[in-house]
């Protein structure tokens, strides 16, 4: 059994590369004009909406983004080289727009407010504009993490860097409390899979109370972390 580890802060943040340093670049690594941002943030947040309130997997497409957005193909692939340059764009901009978990108390009580609060941080993100276009997005890419890696390298590196976020944000979030390292890494890996779960069942005929089995959840993983009475 791995000895119980003091979990004192998050690594240090790194520096995560947003793309070059001041104005975006189009595909062939020219600065972009002002009509230039002006399309390209269309795209994107285009692209956003459209994801958002979509079902995961439905009618998201980046042509249908391309049409709503009322640019051609050609721009979009001038913009960013490709549908897997869009969707990077997408998940870089979706990264800038909050944090994977609250800060505030986030780090402060014991382990069974501390996962309370995870959980309906977890919910909260699942069911906001940026949770709801990256579940779609998820949907439409290769299952294969080889598979996507190939296809879709650069969107690949960013969902990376979105994990690299949510272990930072998850080590923070338990920061000052002796807790059981091992168990602690386990944990990690299933919350996301389990509020996830939680969240689709919601929305499909269910007679599940999906209230009490957050509650459950919750209290389950506490004290799987800290089993003391």
């Amino acid at each position: 059994m791995t000895e119980p580890t003091s979990v004192q802060g998050a690594p240090r943040e790194e520096a995560e590369s947003r793309g070059v340093t001041g104005r975006p670049l189009n595909a062939r690594g020219a600065r972009l004009n002002r009509r230039g941002l002006e399309t390209r943030a269309r795209v994107i947040g285009t692209a956003i909406d459209v994801l958002a309130d979509s079902e995961r997997g439905g009618e998201a497409s980046a042509n249908l983004i391309a049409k709503r957005a009322g640019v051609t193909w050609g721009t979009v692939q001038h913009q960013f080289g490709g549908v897997d340059g869009l969707w990077a764009a997408v998940l870089e901009e979706l990264a800038g727009q909050g944090d994977m978990l609250p800060w505030k108390d986030m780090d402060d009580g014991s382990v069974a407010e501390r996962m309370n609060r995870i959980v309906d941080a977890l919910w909260s993100g699942l069911d906001s504009t940026p949770g709801r276009a990256v579940a779609t997005l998820r949907s439409l890419l290769p299952r294969n993490t080889a598979e996507l890696t190939r296809s879709y390298p650069r969107t690949a590196e960013q969902l990376a860097l979105w994990d690299r976020r949510w272990r930072r944000a998850y080590a923070r979030a338990f920061r000052g409390l002796v807790v059981d390292a091992y168990r602690l890494e386990r944990v990690r890996h299933l919350l996301p899979a389990a509020v996830n779960g939680l969240y689709l069942e919601k929305h499909l005929s269910t007679w599940t109370d999906i209230d009490d089995a957050r509650a459950v959840l919750a209290e389950s993983v506490a004290h799987y972390l800290d089993p003391r009475p």
